[in-house]
């Protein structure tokens, strides 16, 4: 009898771990998708709009980057704690601190430095998921792109996202940010 109870409870153990790790996994990946990023009208009337007017949007090859493209890291552990950390973002959206045009505007420069700190201290793993220094031609680079990226490429002295802010979406007012022009 009691065979049985420990056997029923290890199977049973093992059903409930397999439905709950299902279940964990879709909704992580419910969330990283597009449609689940624009689903708040803060994202799909600010940064979602500028997103449309940039190459990495609409271009010659057809290939567009969604928003979990880049800001959600591939990694399993990593995308665990991005997701962690985007649990701030909600908050956010449930408290009402980006729920307007102008609320949103005022926080911008505050969120994006974040978004660059968490780029920068991971090398900009998410640009580098779809571009690679080896597969760069710099012939047909411009002379100035040409000699950062040598430079920088090489040197790992910084990574995209130093040269690379508002590529894909509009600059907050950098007025008094230190280090830029």
């Amino acid at each position: 009898m009691v065979s049985w109870f420990l056997g029923f409870l290890v199977f049973g153990g093992f059903i409930a771990g397999i439905i709950f790790w299902g279940g964990f996994n879709t909704a992580l990946e419910v969330t990283n998708t597009e449609q689940f990023c624009i689903s708040c009208h803060e994202m799909e009337d600010n940064v979602y709009q500028e997103l449309k007017g940039t190459i990495h949007y609409n271009n010659r090859s057809g290939v567009r980057a969604t928003c979990p493209d880049c800001h959600v890291p591939h990694n399993w552990t990593d995308k665990i704690a991005r997701k962690m950390q985007a649990s701030k973002e909600v908050w956010g959206k449930v408290f009402g601190t980006i729920n307007t045009r102008e609320k949103f505007l005022e926080k911008r420069l505050e969120l994006a430095q974040h978004e660059w700190d968490r780029l920068k201290s991971n090398n900009s793993l998410e640009c580098r998921n779809c571009h690679s220094a080896e597969s760069m031609d710099f012939n047909r680079q411009s002379p100035r792109a040409q000699a950062m990226h040598s430079k920088f490429l090489i040197t790992a002295e910084k990574t995209c996202i130093y040269c690379h802010k508002g590529i894909a979406h509009k600059l907050p007012d950098m007025q008094g940010v230190e280090g830029w022009q």
